[in-house]
C-alpha cells in the first residue's frame, strides 16, 4: 500500500502511517480528490466523523483554504493517535479521540465528510442541523446505484433514498470509480 507519487505531500504522509498502523480501510483517492476539490470551495469549519488513520482528513487538508479549520473526531483512541500524528504542527486541523458527538457544538459546518457505513452518524435527520446554508455533506463508501428507488444487497437503500429526497438539501450521487459512488449534499 504504497501511496502513488503524485499525491500531494500531506496525503502521502497519512498513507505511511496508515501502512504503519496496520490499517487498510481509508478514503479512496478518487473520493480524496473531490474531498480536496470541494474544501477548496469553503471556509469556516469542515468536519469529518470517522477520520481513521487520517487519509480522508488528509485530502481535506490538502485543498482547504487559509481561512479555514478541520475538526474529526475517531472513536478508536489508537486511530485517532496515528491519525494525530499527520497533524502535530498543523493549527488547522484538530484530531480528537472522541465520538463524532463531541463535535456537534463546534458546528454548523461549511462542509461535512461522513462515511456511509456509520448509519446512525449519517442519516440525514441526525446532521442536518449542523450543516450552514449552502453547507456540503459528503458520504462516501457507497456501491454504484442505477435504479429507482436505489437498491444495495437486495432491498431498498433508505439511507440514499432519504438523502436524494429531503427537501433541505440538493443531492446528487457521483460514481467516482466503477466500484464506488459518493453523495453530494448542498444545503438549502
Amino acid at each position: 500500500m504504497s501511496a502513488p507519487p503524485e499525491l500531494p505531500d500531506i496525503v502521502r504522509r497519512a498513507f505511511d502511517v496508515t501502512r504503519r498502523a496496520g490499517y487498510v480501510s481509508f478514503c479512496r483517492n478518487e473520493t480524496g480528490r473531490l474531498l480536496a476539490t470541494l474544501a477548496a470551495t469553503r471556509g469556516g469549519t469542515l468536519a469529518e466523523f470517522g477520520t481513521g488513520t487520517g487519509v480522508g482528513t488528509a485530502w481535506l487538508r490538502s485543498g482547504v483554504r487559509d481561512d479555514a479549520r478541520i475538526l474529526t473526531a475517531e472513536l478508536d483512541p489508537k486511530l485517532a493517535g496515528a491519525a494525530a500524528e499527520i497533524f502535530t504542527d498543523d493549527p488547522q486541523v484538530e484530531v480528537r479521540a472522541a465520538d463524532w458527538e463531541t463535535l456537534k457544538e463546534e458546528g454548523p459546518f461549511s462542509l461535512l465528510f461522513l462515511d456511509a457505513g456509520d448509519e446512525d452518524a449519517v442519516r440525514v435527520d441526525a446532521v442536518a442541523d449542523l450543516v450552514e446554508p449552502g453547507g456540503i455533506v459528503v458520504l462516501d463508501d457507497l456501491t454504484p446505484c442505477e435504479q429507482w428507488p436505489p437498491v444495495f444487497h437486495g432491498r431498498v437503500d433508505t439511507l440514499r433514498e432519504h438523502w436524494l429526497t429531503d427537501e433541505r438539501f440538493t443531492t446528487v450521487e457521483v460514481m467516482v470509480a466503477a466500484d464506488a459512488a459518493t453523495l453530494i449534499a448542498t444545503r438549502s
